[in-house]
């Protein structure tokens, strides 16, 4: 049997289709990632429909004090603040590298076996990343090392601190500041005599 030779133009034409299947691949694996991820925001926008009445918010003198206040440029900071909509400070995230440091204000007591802390932050959030992670580090796509990981600190039922580690791209420390903001606000609206 003779071998098939190719010629030049084909040779070339062969590799650019294998160039193109290549980056078609990496575009699809990349919208299937965007997907999955706006998929995951729409969960916490479902659960923040469901969880809400459809109520007005006012804003009142002091809300638009403070959002002026957090409008004007301030000195790039490691620490960010969370408050609440009133202006209460509730909690701080701390970034770390690829870490990050969820510790509540001195002040607040949020109790650690909150619904909104163990159903959704721990539930719908961390647990499926951490999930993925493990998936992706199966198939060699990260090292095991890069799996996310989490520990929370507690003292007599309270959240002393959530500790992050491996949190990964841009886009999942946005998700993730977000799905912790909502969650810490939950929480404190859900102690006696707050809102």
């Amino acid at each position: 049997m003779s071998a098939i030779v190719l010629s030049s133009p084909d040779q070339q034409l062969t590799k650019k289709l294998a160039e193109m299947k290549s980056f078609l691949e990496r575009r699809i694996k990349l919208q299937e990632e965007e997907v999955n991820s706006l998929r995951s925001f729409l969960e916490v926008v479902d659960s923040l429909l469901a969880e809400r009445s459809f109520r007005q918010v006012e804003i009142g003198p002091e809300t638009q004090a403070l959002a002026k206040t957090i409008a004007k440029p301030s000195a790039p900071s490691n620490s960010i603040p969370i408050m609440t909509t009133s202006g209460v400070a509730i909690a701080s995230i701390i970034i770390d590298g690829d870490g990050m440091h969820v510790v509540p204000d001195h002040s607040v007591r949020l109790d650690s076996n909150s619904p909104p802390l163990r159903a959704f932050l721990l539930g719908k959030v961390l647990d499926p990343m951490q999930t993925k992670d493990r998936e992706a580090a199966s198939s060699g796509a990260i090292p095991p090392e890069s799996i996310l990981s989490y520990d929370l600190a507690q003292e007599d039922g309270y959240l002393k601190a959530i500790h992050i580690k491996n949190c990964g791209d841009d886009r999942r420390v946005l998700e993730l500041k977000n799905a912790i903001r909502w969650t810490l606000r939950r929480m404190y609206e859900k102690i006696p005599g707050k809102k």
